[in-house]
This record gives structure tokens, sequence and C-alpha cells, in this order.
């Protein structure tokens, strides 16, 4: 079997998104086997680029091939939304878009689609209306022309067919995402922003800063905790600026947090498997997410957690973590107070974490994968006509 898998997201500054098509990859060229010939996207499509991407990737092997990688947006969509694509790329057997891009003039390959989430219509206000229509153009595009549909939870898999009913619900398979750290990983390297913070004596959350996400209910509620608990302690936010966020700080001011909160930048991975091994817990209130990876992230390495009710949240934590609703600052601050205060409680959550975390794993994951592979080339190629 040929193949195809978009690896376009999967450079360096690679965000949830792009750690999974990463991590599939590998482990795809590790399970793959000689029956089976790989060809890695480094370019893939016109919605999303990256002008760093290298055109070859660290990933080595006798079978394993590359795509072409272009320079530029325009050059990567001529290539990309030509009616003669699959020629161009060797006529593969299998096309597996990871980057919401949907190309739809395929005649013989079957289309694989990684499902996310659907956060862009769930809630318009999350994003940007940039991003809203390229990410809605890719998903209806693959309701139409996908063979099959891989959601990385069951509550995205609900999503879709609820509002892609036209869609056949045996054709969406769900294949988990999995942490790229490992429960035996090293101690990580502390961040210079944190030289001044004792190791367990902090709170932390990980995730660019944008509305979903909800830093701005966990700010309440750190305010709230502040003010209640005595000698409180800092908390870190571990991860970029996004969107729709640039009042943040105006907030942290305005709530008098802003001098006890460490925000951090991007932080390495090195950097990371620190904070979620030295963390008092790992706070993540996403008003929804398709998967919740520094959930999974945190309990592999060891971290209490509380995350929120939302979407795939509890699916991910199992009963591992302290489930909260994501809009009640009260409960956040309460919880907050509650498990600084209890040493014992901390200790039961990160025994649960670890034993929840292996659940998941990559191998599994990518096995999953070929399977469907061999589905899909064994069956028709799907009519994509809504009834």
């Amino acid at each position: 079997m040929h193949i195809g898998f978009d690896i376009s997201q999967t450079g360096r500054d690679k965000a949830g998104c792009g750690y999974y098509a990463h991590a599939l990859a590998h482990s795809l060229a590790r399970l793959a086997g000689g029956d089976h010939r790989l060809a890695f996207y480094p370019s893939f499509g016109d919605f999303y680029f990256d002008p760093r991407m290298p055109a070859r990737s660290p990933i080595r092997g006798p079978r394993i091939e590359y795509g072409p990688r272009y320079s530029n947006r325009d050059a990567a969509a001529s290539f990309w939304n030509a009616p003669g694509l699959e020629g161009a790329l060797g006529n593969p057997d299998i096309v597996h878009s990871n980057n919401f891009w949907c190309p739809t003039q395929l005649r013989s390959a079957r289309l694989v689609y990684t499902l996310y989430d659907l956060a862009f219509m769930i809630e318009p206000a999350w994003t940007t209306e940039e991003n809203r229509l390229g990410c809605f153009e890719g998903v209806f595009g693959a309701s139409l022309a996908a063979d099959w549909i891989v959601a990385i939870s069951n509550a995205s898999r609900n999503d879709f067919l609820h509002l892609f009913p036209h869609f056949p619900a045996e054709r969406v398979r769900v294949i988990y995402p999995c942490t790229r750290f490992e429960a035996l990983a090293g101690p990580g390297r502390m961040p210079v922003a944190l030289r001044s913070i004792e190791p367990g004596r902090f709170w932390l959350t990980v995730g660019t800063i944008e509305p979903r996400k909800n830093h701005r209910v966990l700010a309440q509620a750190y305010a709230r905790y502040s003010a209640r608990c005595r000698d409180p302690m800092p908390l870190v936010i571990a991860g970029g600026r996004g969107w729709l966020m640039d009042d943040f700080l105006g907030l942290l001011e305005s709530l008098g947090v802003r001098d006890r909160i460490v925000m951090t930048g991007y932080v390495s991975d090195d950097e990371l498997v620190w904070l979620y091994r030295n963390c008092y817990a790992n706070l993540y209130p996403s008003l929804f997410e398709g998967f919740g990876l520094p959930v999974l992230e945190g309990m592999t390495l060891g971290a209490a957690t509380m995350t929120s009710t939302a979407a795939s949240l509890p699916e991910v934590a199992g009963d591992a973590a302290i489930l909260l609703a994501p809009e009640d600052p009260d409960a956040w601050s309460d919880a907050m107070c509650a498990l600084a205060g209890d040493p014992d409680e901390r200790e039961g959550l990160q025994e649960r974490a670890v034993r929840q975390a292996a659940r998941f794993s990559w191998r599994d994951s990518a096995s999953q994968l070929l399977q469907l592979y061999e589905e899909a080339v064994s069956q028709p190629k799907r009519d994509g006509s809504i009834e």
C-alpha cells in the first residue's frame, strides 16, 4: 500500500494538531513494514502554510519518501489544487489530511481526514474570521469527499455526525492522540522564568493564550484563591500568545494578581517536562477541546490534575482528575483552596493520573490507523453525494 501522509504542521513551533501528526508519522514508520510505502508531505494544501517547514523530516527508512515542499503559499496552492494531483503524487492508495485542508479532486486514492474539533462552528467567537472560514471549508469538503474520518475523541465524532448527518457514521473512527512524553522521561529543565519559584509550589496551566482555553475564568479563580488562602502559590501560564486576548494582561492587573502570575511564553519539551513534574497541580479549564493533550501529558508525568467538564475532557481524564464546570470561577477557587490544604489528596490524584495515562499508546493508535487504511482500500470509494 502506498500511503501519503500530511506532516505540514509538524514543524518547530507545532501545537496539538502538529504533535498528533508528528507522533503518528513516526509510529507508522516503525510499524508499516515492507508491505507499505510511506510518502510524507511537508507542504499540504493552501490553508495552513509553514514557510520554515523543512523539505525533509528526520523520519528515515528504506520505503519512506517525501512529497514536494514549496517556498510560498501560492506555489503550494497551485500544486495541491491541480486536477492531476494523484498522478503528481505518484498515485498513492491513501492520502491522509491532518491540517484541516481537504483535497476534493481525488478520483482513485482513498481520502482519510483527521477531525480535531469543531469549536469554530460551535462558538465562532473563539477564533478569527479567517481561521473559521478556512476550517469550515476543509471540514465541509471532507464531509463530501472523504472516504473515512479519523476523529480524535468520541466527543468530536459526535459533533461531526450531528452537524454533518449525511456522512456515514460507520466511516468515522476514533483514534486517540497520545502524549509524546514517557512516564520514565528525565527530570526536564527548569524554565529561566521560574528560577525564583520553589519546585512543587506552583499551579500550572499549559496552552496557547486564546479565548477557548478559558484563561480569563482561570485568572478570576486564581484571584479569589489568592484572596482566601494563606501563602498562595503562584500560577504559571506556559504557552504562546494566540488571538483575541490583547486585554489579558490588563485583566490580570485589574484583578491584582499580575505580580503572582508567571507567563513563560512558548516552552521547549524539556521545560514542559519539568513543569509537569514539579507543579503542585495542572489546571486545564478549557471551554472546549477535541481531545485536551495537556491533560494527558501532565498525567503521564504524574501531575495532579483539575480540568473542565466540557466536551472531550472527561473522556481523557476519566476518574483521575477533579472535574469542574469551566465557567464557574468559584468552583475552581474552592477546589484550589481544598487541594492546597490536602497533600494526601494531591498524592492520590498523582497516582491515578499515571494509571489513566497508561491507557493511551501511540503504538496502538498507529496500529488502528493502519487497519483503517486497509479497510479503506478494500472497500469502494465513497459516493459523496448528499441524499
